[in-house]
């Protein structure tokens, strides 16, 4: 018998442990990884990486112009064409005496040619055009990746939005819950007063319908409650289980932001997309220097080697050729107006970064006011709360007494349920201004969004 219950409870111990390991290992899920989960899945994201990858092999063709170009090919021809059986049997170093022959040299028999050839090209110098064309490439590919660290922070900006609207759902459903249980607590009071003489029908008939509207209400949040967690899967793009749903309800979060000139100095020093600009432009001034060059001076070497056989394994000959090639454009009409064309997207691009200088200023300017603004209407908020239920506190303990009417108590129960409603709202609007002005400031990263949580 002791041998048994040893046994049970054994077995016991083991699925305590597992089910507390079990726990361990399924924790609801953070704002953190919930950004770290976009990031790998996010479809916008991956399309910047491409666009990133994309211009880096763009760079890397552009060096391939300092390379030399080497080539092989091999040919097998057969014919009795007059040149080409004498330049053949030339090149197959095979030529004799009787090929001077006139019925030979117009009526050749047919002669086969095995040609192996390696042949090459450099261009030795091109006003340094090339060296222009890999420094803009270079300079859009940098532009490019910074887009792509833009477009992440765009990814967590989502991410952190849909997060909040979670929280905020959840905390408005725990409030329509708790709205629903002082209801049916009033129906009951109401009831009871009613039994005992001391209230008349209507105020159990009015407490009935106010339970019911409350119930409505609260189907209604629930449903708010799903919609935000499905805007959440959207902006992470997968699906998150139930396990990991059982979050830590929204709570009140003190933000000190620095002063708005010094947030101003930081997004221009440090928004992706304006270092983003920044390269481009420097690019589109490469690319006028790049137009200029063209109008310069050429110098090309090239050589080639080749051995000729009249069959496979057979002997024969070889030779060799190699040059060089100075070429001058003397009508550039072409070349003007690529420069002229140049000059006229180096001109857009400057005029593309003033503007987006004057866009983040705009940006940051009304980030800070709006965080400003949501930060005092939550002291407000916080205040009108406590206002709320000493007052309700007050009439209820007034209705107990017969001293005022159920219309009264529902009267402050609405202006409490408002108060709270526009609390919470605060809460929510306080952080997420927040999160804007990070956005807006060009700081808002995968790794600094544990405080917005």
């Amino acid at each position: 018998m002791r041998t048994f219950l040893r046994g049970c409870l054994a077995v016991l111990c083991l699925g305590i442990s597992w089910v507390t390991v079990a726990a361990q290992q399924i924790q609801p899920l953070s704002l953190r990884q919930a950004v770290a989960m976009s990031l790998e899945t996010n479809p916008d994201r991956k399309m910047a990486r491409a666009d990133a990858d994309s211009a880096r092999a763009g760079y890397r063709l552009a060096r391939t112009a300092l390379l030399p170009s080497l080539t092989f090919s091999g040919s097998a021809m057969r014919g009795n064409d007059p040149v080409y059986a004498f330049g053949t049997r030339l090149r197959q170093q095979n030529f004799q005496q009787s090929d001077f022959a006139l019925n030979r040299l117009n009526r050749p028999t047919p002669i086969n040619n095995f040609t192996t050839r390696f042949s090459g090209d450099w261009t030795a110098f091109d006003s340094w055009h090339t060296e222009f064309e890999i420094r803009r490439a270079d300079l859009l590919a940098k532009s490019s990746s910074l887009a792509a660290v833009r477009s992440d922070e765009e990814v967590v900006h989502r991410v952190v939005a849909a997060y909040q609207s979670v929280l905020l759902a959840m905390r408005q459903a725990d409030l329509a819950d708790h709205e629903v249980q002082t209801a049916e607590a009033l129906l009951e009071s109401s009831g009871n007063r009613v039994a005992a003489g001391l209230a008349v029908d209507s105020d159990e008939l009015i407490a009935s319908a106010n339970l019911a509207e409350r119930q409505q209400e609260q189907i209604a949040e629930h449903g708010r409650v799903e919609i935000a967690w499905a805007e959440l899967e959207a902006a992470i793009g997968t699906t998150i289980p139930a396990e990991q749903r059982q979050l830590q309800l929204l709570s009140e979060r003190k933000f000190d932001p620095a002063p708005l000139p010094e947030l101003v100095i930081l997004a221009l020093k440090t928004r992706p997309d304006r270092q983003s600009l920044s390269q481009e432009k420097e690019a589109q001034n490469t690319a006028v220097k790049s137009s200029k060059s063209a109008f310069g001076p050429q110098i090309s070497t090239f050589g080639s080697w080749e051995t000729d056989r009249d069959s496979i394994g057979s002997a024969g000959g070889n030779n060799w050729l190699a040059g060089a090639e100075l070429r001058i454009d003397i009508l550039p009409l072409g070349k003007r107006e690529s420069l002229t064309a140049s000059r006229i997207a180096l001109r857009k691009a400057q005029a593309t970064a003033d503007a987006a200088d004057q866009q983040i200023k705009l940006d940051v300017t009304r980030s800070y006011y709006e965080h400003l603004a949501a930060s005092r209407m939550l002291d407000v908020a916080r205040a009108s709360t406590s206002q709320t239920e000493e007052s309700l506190r007050i009439l209820k303990d007034r209705y107990e007494a017969g001293l005022t009417t159920i219309t009264e108590v529902l009267r402050a129960e609405d202006a409490q349920r408002q108060s709270r409603t526009n609390y919470w709202s605060a809460v929510s609007q306080n952080m997420m201004t927040y999160a804007n002005l990070r956005f807006a400031t060009g700081t808002l990263t995968a790794d600094s969004v544990e405080d917005l949580q």
